[in-house]
């Protein structure tokens, strides 16, 4: 049975659910961080996943990819699936501005985590609702 991982269950809020993926924002006010865990159990890495879900996969991150980019218009958008810290499977989507704190650095560790305020955090998660289509 699916389980979010306790550390995204702590560091994100639900945005949305897709066809295969929970939609998360990052509670990292630092940089606009979307994150897509596939609702599928003991899975790391993509290729455990299988073909019709690997295809489901890209086909949400494009979405996001697409919506993060009309929204938050970013130098560039970083998209990663690291599971050092997570093991649980789950694709990073970060917009990144030439006049971020961290840039051109990855953004682990390059600053401390900065903290939405209550009501910037929920403009924004129904800024990507509204903006983000079904994604069946």
């Amino acid at each position: 049975m699916f389980q979010l991982h306790e550390r995204l269950l702590a560091d994100t809020v639900l945005v949305a659910e897709f066809t295969l993926s929970l939609v998360l924002l990052s509670k990292d006010a630092n940089y606009p961080w979307i994150i897509l865990v596939p609702k599928r159990h003991s899975i790391q890495e993509v290729y455990q996943l299988d073909i019709e879900d690997r295809q489901q996969l890209l086909h949400e991150s494009c979405v996001v990819a697409e919506t993060m980019t009309a929204l938050f218009r970013p130098d560039k958008l970083n998209i990663a699936t690291i599971g050092n810290m997570v093991p649980q499977l789950h694709m990073h989507h970060v917009a990144r501005f030439s006049n971020d704190g961290a840039w051109p650095r990855p953004v682990w560790g390059a600053q401390p985590a900065a903290s939405y305020n209550k009501d910037k955090l929920a403009s924004l998660v129904l800024e990507l609702q509204a903006a983000l289509p079904d994604c069946g």
